[in-house]
């Protein structure tokens, strides 16, 4: 755990663990994804997903991510370059999608694995953000 990471004494979130806490870590994600008439759009009327489908894919990318597993064998840059073509994605997408994300990570747990969530999905968001504006160039 990074030193200036602390736990809270108080609190009674537990870090992630599993993927039934990834799922639902994704299920509060997209409920404040999709009340959001800013971004959501881009998943409801662009991408056009299908949310029953898109959460197991989502569980099996962090799965990879945070516990090695091999679930996941996608490249996750390439529907979103389509997303981009379709839609262009903008600097606030971005950031509201980081926000939402880190804060229902907050919202649902602490630890290690939450802390490592979230840089994870700032890293993310900044490699997507990048090569999205070097094709706009």
């Amino acid at each position: 755990m990074p030193k200036n990471y602390t736990r809270s004494s108080v609190s009674n979130k537990r870090d992630i663990e599993t993927r039934d806490d990834l799922l639902q870590l994704m299920q509060l994600f997209y409920r404040k994804l999709l009340a959001d008439p800013g971004i959501s759009y881009l998943f409801t009327d662009v991408a056009k997903i299908n949310l029953e489908e898109h959460l197991p894919v989502l569980v099996d990318f962090w799965d990879g991510i945070l516990f090695g597993s091999d679930t996941y064998r996608k490249n996750a840059m390439q529907p979103h370059l389509g997303l981009h073509a379709a839609s262009p994605l903008t600097v606030e997408h971005f950031e509201t999608w980081l926000r939402y994300f880190k804060g229902s990570v907050d919202e649902l747990f602490e630890g290690e694995k939450a802390f490592l969530t979230k840089e994870r999905a700032t890293g993310i968001a900044t490699v997507m953000r990048i090569k999205i504006s070097q094709l706009s160039q």
